[in-house]
């Protein structure tokens, strides 16, 4: 796994002391993302160095950098350590509260009328209470990222990261809610014991098979829009990456061969979306009988990694497994999405050295880009459920919205998951 690390540098403000220190880092065969300038105190300069390692590189350099005559090692720390500190979310009121009057509206004594009010015509709270843009994100931390079965706990920093982008990027309220529960039946009765909190539930991190039965018992119980992203975000952001792939490619992604290896949770989502979209022949790959018998009930087909390899104009991988793909299986023109998170299958890069003409990975093919538009234009038309029709219009507005060579829009561009919100809320209609 790549991690950045951010080495804090003192240098003697004169000629080619930095130079020196830039050297090492270059022997060492590593990059620069970062170069700051903290400080610089009687002749002296404070640096701030940010590189990409390897967990398993050699850390020597900072003993060599230790040792040059005009540069001193002054310590190391990790950015994203450092962003994690205290978490990464907060409940705000959001109005002020600051006269006697106002707390008392909004507290005791005033709120028991609102509260009969609810009581009378439960409908009221949609217009009472914040429930309509509030958000339950739960994890039983089965299937965290690429990490597998880490448990709820280690799982939680994810699901605080999705909390904040609901809050930052559509405005909504997120709550993450750990489950020390793996049973499917019992998962369900967790949930809907707590369901009348939230407008919509978005599952997280549940790993296969066991997803698929706690989706489709909730879906049944519940009437309200209810998600588990690794499936249906996963499948909503590929497929709007492989329409403009197959169009840049000159191909027509219905009469593409779809290979997918790996058929978890994305797999098996990303799978059932293609076919929904009307992609006629999907191949999928997995290790697991039961993974490829539900696989042929989407009216897909049973196949081999290599045998996907050598047959499939488009490639999508979604197993966990680094550098799965080797370079030499990829064939001239094949469009490849490498999705395992932290580290895909074959780097995107490699990928397109060996003839591919498209290729990313699950950095830049997220399910950033899909569930916070999905969630807040399901809220808006008071969705009691997600549809294909939905999850096909997110898809066909991050298409659209995908500039120049790009498959897909950038992450951090709030009109894009308002256009997302805006489409899933016509199709809900």
């Amino acid at each position: 796994m790549k991690i950045p690390e951010i080495l804090r540098v003192e240098t003697v403000h004169q000629p080619g002391s930095l130079a020196k220190v830039l050297q090492v880092i270059a022997a060492a065969g590593l990059t620069i993302q970062h170069l700051t300038a903290v400080r610089r105190v009687e002749g002296k300069t404070l640096w701030e160095i940010t590189l990409e390692m390897d967990e398993e590189a050699d850390r020597s350099l900072y003993a060599q950098i230790d040792q040059l005559p005009n540069a001193r090692f002054i310590g190391k720390s990790d950015r994203v350590f450092n962003l994690h500190r205290g978490g990464k979310i907060r409940t705000m009121a959001s109005l002020p509260i600051n006269t006697l009057q106002t707390l008392r509206d909004i507290y005791t004594p005033g709120v028991a009328r609102v509260c009969l009010a609810i009581q009378q015509d439960p409908q009221l709270a949609h217009e009472y209470t914040n429930v309509d843009s509030t958000v339950a994100v739960i994890t039983n931390g089965t299937a965290i990222l690429g990490l597998g079965n880490i448990g709820p706990l280690a799982g939680l920093p994810v699901m605080e990261g999705k909390a904040a982008l609901f809050a930052d990027l559509v405005g909504l309220s997120a709550v993450p809610i750990l489950l020390e529960q793996t049973r499917p039946e019992k998962v369900v009765e967790l949930i809907c014991g707590i369901h009348l909190s939230f407008g919509a539930i978005q599952l997280e991190d549940f790993a296969a098979p066991e997803c698929f039965a706690i989706e489709s018992a909730l879906r049944e119980r519940l009437e309200k829009p209810i998600l588990h992203d690794d499936q249906h975000g996963t499948a909503v952001v590929a497929l709007a990456a492989l329409i403009n792939a197959a169009r840049r490619a000159g191909r027509n992604l219905a009469d593409s061969t779809v290979g997918q290896i790996g058929l978890g949770a994305a797999g098996t989502g990303i799978v059932r979306l293609l076919r929904a979209h009307g992609v006629k022949r999907v191949l999928g790959a997995d290790r697991s009988p039961q993974a490829l018998a539900r696989l042929e009930a989407l009216g897909a087909e049973g196949a081999s990694m290599e045998s996907i390899m050598q047959h499939a104009d488009i490639v999508v991988a979604t197993t966990g497994v680094k550098g799965l793909i080797r370079p030499e299986w990829v064939r001239p023109g094949q469009v490849i999405l490498a999705l395992s998170n932290p580290d895909p299958e074959i780097e995107p890069n490699l990928a397109r050295e060996h003839g591919a003409s498209f290729a990313a990975d699950g950095k830049g093919i997220n399910n950033v880009l899909a569930f916070p538009g999905l969630f807040k234009g399901a809220l808006a038309a008071r969705a009691k459920r997600f549809t294909d029709a939905m999850l096909m219009a997110a898809a066909q507005t991050l298409a659209t919205l995908a500039e120049d060579d790009a498959l897909v829009p950038g992450p951090l561009d709030k009109n894009v998951h308002e256009r997302v919100a805006a489409a899933v809320e016509a199709a809900a209609s």
